[in-house]
């Protein structure tokens, strides 16, 4: 059985059902699932099938504490250069943050990382269809997850840590797991706010 033939999922409850999965089960995931995602994520289109790009899959215990660390130092310092240098400056209600930063401290913990890199540096726009295509097939697992980033305070660490050469650049550092959030329908803003027929301002109706 191939890995096309493993995900039954259909296309559009995939996409209806996806959302950003930020609270993850240390639960290991199986190896063959894991080669389903990245295989998925290799299959993307990409500029005249160059795939200038790179794939980590985390899962050693240490690297992925030490990734835990340097993810979560990236994420303050991504808030300190928004002015908020603690969690009381984050403002009331703002809860996606404060999810976003319940995942900076559990990073960690994360069985499995993918880091997606582009194998020079400018060639980010290259990677996003990979990125989507892997979060795809990990729903049709049952496998959660969501797109971050890092920041420049920690890059040439990741790098050392990972092996990562000079010229490449980190696009994706993306935690999988288990969710232990419920999969479901988002709220979306209507189509006609947010698409226009020919012109911005004429809305799709």
């Amino acid at each position: 059985m191939t890995t096309a033939d493993r995900l039954k999922m259909s296309l559009g409850e995939a996409m209806f059902t996806q959302r950003a999965m930020r609270r993850l089960k240390p639960d290991p995931i199986p190896e063959e699932i894991i080669r389903d995602i990245m295989e998925s994520a290799i299959r993307a289109p990409n500029g005249g099938n160059t795939q200038q790009w790179h794939f980590i899959v985390v899962k050693d215990a240490d690297i992925r504490k030490q990734l835990g660390e340097l993810y979560h130092e990236a994420w303050w310092a991504k808030r300190k250069d928004q002015g908020i240098m603690g969690p009381e400056d984050i403002p009331p209600g703002k809860n996606s943050q404060r999810s976003a930063m319940r995942l900076a401290n559990e990073f960690g913990h994360a069985p499995v990382m993918v880091l997606i890199c582009a194998l020079a540096k400018g060639g980010a726009n290259g990677i996003i269809p990979a990125a989507q295509n892997l979060l795809l097939a990990a729903r049709a697992h049952n496998i959660g997850g969501t797109i971050a980033t890092l920041h420049a305070v920690v890059d040439e660490r990741v790098k050392r840590l990972l092996h990562i050469p000079d010229t490449a650049e980190i696009v994706y550092c993306m935690p999988l797991g288990y969710p232990r959030g419920e999969w479901g329908s988002v709220t979306r803003k209507p189509l006609e706010e947010v698409c226009g027929i020919d012109t911005w301002d004429n809305p799709y109706k």
